[in-house]
């Protein structure tokens, strides 16, 4: 949804800032869907900042996501326990393990909820059954290439002027500006 500013800001040069990496988490269609509604809100010629996470080694985004003090595990576990709590869920918690995978068509992290066993709960009323090793595919992180995130942003209207990474190139800041809208070359 578009998000109106203030008529006293209308004249004024303006900056989006969107830091992290969360646009990785929506899929393209989305993504460009909501850079086109922030091009939309900042006019012509704004500037946004965002922060792309990039494509790197598989083993070092698995680490990232299945990482040893087991943090990201419990954050995607608490989706259960939210379930349980705010659903009237009956979901055995312990019937259901962390896994992160490496997409690679895709160019993402997926982490899924896998049923250790074969489980059947509740969830608002309605049953549910599940087998051993299927899962619940609760969140994606989609990683850029230079290429892949300069596309996102011009299939919504920005034109980026600069790119900057840390040092290993695992994540970058894009400068860009938003441009008249066309169908062409």
């Amino acid at each position: 949804r578009r998000v109106e500013l203030p008529a006293e800001v209308a004249d004024l040069p303006k900056l989006g800032f969107f830091p992290g990496s969360t646009i990785g988490n929506m899929i393209a269609r989305t993504a460009t869907d909501l850079l086109r509604t922030m091009r939309a809100t900042l006019g012509e010629g704004a500037m946004l900042l965002i922060g792309m996470d990039l494509v790197k080694d598989e083993d070092v985004l698995l680490a990232a996501y299945d990482d040893a003090a087991g943090v990201t595990a419990a954050f995607n576990l608490n989706l259960l326990a939210r379930i349980n709590r705010e659903l009237d869920g009956d979901i055995p918690l312990d019937a259901f393990a962390h896994e992160a995978r490496w997409n690679d068509p895709f160019a993402r992290i997926e982490m899924h909820l896998v049923a250790k066993h074969d489980v059947a709960f509740t969830v608002s009323g309605r049953r549910f059954a599940m087998a051993a090793g299927e899962s619940i595919h609760t969140e994606n992180s989609h990683k850029f290439t230079k290429r892949s995130g300069l596309m996102l942003l011009a299939a919504a209207g920005w034109e980026p002027l600069a790119r900057w990474t840390d040092e290993a190139r695992q994540f970058s800041l894009v400068l860009a500006e938003s441009r008249p809208a066309r169908s062409a070359p």
